[in-house]
């Protein structure tokens, strides 16, 4: 049957995991797709690539000889914001926490479809391309919340004059409770405003994601200076510490 790739942008991709199989199957899938594949076998060796090479999205095993996914991950977030799809054959939740709170962009079971892959893939590889290359012009260069900055065209948040380090995932829900500051919105509201629906998210990522923010914020959600959770509807970045 014929592939048609017209849609299919050219994106390099690097798969690590140690399952040779599994690797032909998916470069296989996603070079007739139009992608251009690499693959590593081991923890150490995925990572220099991922730090030596560029690459518009990474697949990483939880299970890898040499270094395991999750250090692997953890060490390509100290200096890079590639999107990261976490593959994994554990079906402990707490595996798939750990990993989008160590940085991971989504996860993916390894029980997945081509196509449920491919879905996710061009989620996350598109909303790194629209990161990195968005401007709105309606909404303000600058964002201010007490001191926090966030500066929509550069896709950069400043902390009391220090740079964050956030991950595609993290600044686009930040930017959007800024946007929405002292209002509530709701985790489908957000799951839109990062995924755009084209796929399932794993239902307590929004949770994850926030839960990494406020890290990352020094928020404390007991008495939150920032991001409050609203019981049973769902987060709201404030402007003014409540009493």
């Amino acid at each position: 049957m014929a592939t048609n790739t017209e849609n299919f942008p050219k994106i390099k991709v690097l798969i690590i995991d140690d399952d040779p199989k599994l690797c032909r199957l998916i470069k296989d899938y996603l070079e007739s797709m139009g992608y251009d594949i690499d693959i590593a076998n081991t923890g150490p060796v995925g990572l220099t690539k991922a730090l030596g090479e560029e690459f518009q999205a990474i697949l990483l095993d939880v299970m890898l000889p040499g270094m395991g996914g999750f250090e692997v991950l953890r060490q390509i977030r100290l200096s890079s914001n590639v999107p990261v799809l976490m593959l994994t054959a554990l079906g402990d939740e707490s595996y798939r926490v750990v990993g989008l709170e160590s940085g991971a962009d989504d996860y993916l079971p390894k029980t997945f479809s081509t196509r449920e892959l491919l879905a996710r893939l061009r989620a996350v590889t598109r909303r790194s391309q629209l990161s990195t290359t968005k401007a709105d012009p309606e909404n303000p260069s600058e964002i201010t919340v007490k001191n926090l900055r966030i500066i929509p065209a550069s896709r950069k948040a400043v902390l009391n004059d220090q740079a964050l380090t956030l991950t595609p995932v993290e600044f686009d829900l930040l930017l959007c409770l800024a946007r929405a500051a002292d209002r509530v919105l709701t985790r489908d509201q957000l799951l839109d405003a990062i995924s755009g629906r084209d796929y399932e998210v794993f239902d307590r990522s929004i949770d994850v994601h926030i839960s990494s923010l406020r890290r990352k914020l020094g928020d404390d959600p007991k008495n939150p200076t920032y991001i409050k959770t609203i019981r049973s509807a769902g987060y709201m970045l404030m402007r003014s510490v409540e009493d």
